[in-house]
């Protein structure tokens, strides 16, 4: 996210994060704070101290545990994080210990959670813990395997929500966009849905040289930024209270 966003979207809050890439990883404290001083929306930060899976060393766990501590003293709303054990369960005892760390703030359990073995005993599991407010999935069909985007994973959706009855927030995203939100919306009763509403624009850089990458996997990324598209928010935004009225 660049320093340049704007709240204009019309967003209830905003989940920052970096190292898109990646599925996104913890931001630096003095991107934190250059945020939390420029919108008023309420911040959740992700608390992901690297990309790939969620077994953490403990090492790992004591820098999640400094980053929820500097994410507090700097202001933020809440933090989003998910522990997971080898055998793709709950990490229970890891997460409970950071929910009591970053109280009061508020707490997502991000989407470690379509990584579980079994989505609907890891509801539970998380419910369980107590203090965590929600939980962002896009789900899979557990039987065939996990989807990638919320539109594949409705039933199993509908079924998360179902289940959850109110206790904790189920809340979708992962290829929500213009073209689907409302399709969505309609199959399922949603209080919350994650949107990344991006889109990208070109660097500032007039000498460009096309054969040095500073990533592996992502070429190109030097002279391309991604930002969030105020237009595409407010789109979307439109769309689901399009939805709601019905």
């Amino acid at each position: 996210m660049q320093l340049s966003f704007k709240e204009n979207g019309k967003a209830s809050r905003v989940e920052l994060c970096s190292n898109l890439v990646e599925g996104g990883t913890t931001p630096s404290s003095g991107m934190i704070a250059a945020i939390l001083e420029r919108i008023k929306i309420p911040v959740m930060v992700m608390i992901r101290p690297r990309g790939g899976d969620f077994c953490y060393s403990d090492d790992e766990f004591k820098v999640m545990c400094l980053d929820i501590q500097h994410a507090k003293l700097l202001g933020a709303h809440g933090v989003v994080f998910g522990i997971l054990k080898p055998d793709g369960n709950v990490d229970i005892d890891r997460v409970s210990k950071l929910v009591d760390f970053a109280k009061p703030l508020k707490v997502t359990f991000h989407r470690a959670f379509d990584m579980t073995n079994n989505p609907f005993k890891a509801l539970e599991d998380i419910i369980s813990i107590g203090g965590i407010q929600r939980i962002l999935t896009s789900m899979k069909t557990f039987i065939s395997g996990h989807d990638s985007t919320v539109l594949e994973g409705l039933d199993t959706i509908i079924k998360l929500v179902k289940q959850a009855n109110d206790r904790i927030v189920i809340m979708a995203g992962g290829g929500i966009r213009e073209s689907n939100i409302e399709r969505i919306l309609s199959a399922i009763e949603l209080k919350e849905i994650h949107v990344s509403a991006s889109t990208t624009i070109p660097s500032a850089m007039e000498y460009k040289i096309s054969t040095i990458h500073m990533g592996r996997a992502y070429y190109n990324s030097e002279y391309m930024i991604n930002v969030v598209s105020e237009e595409r928010l407010k789109e979307m935004i439109s769309a689901s209270d399009r939805e709601s009225s019905k």
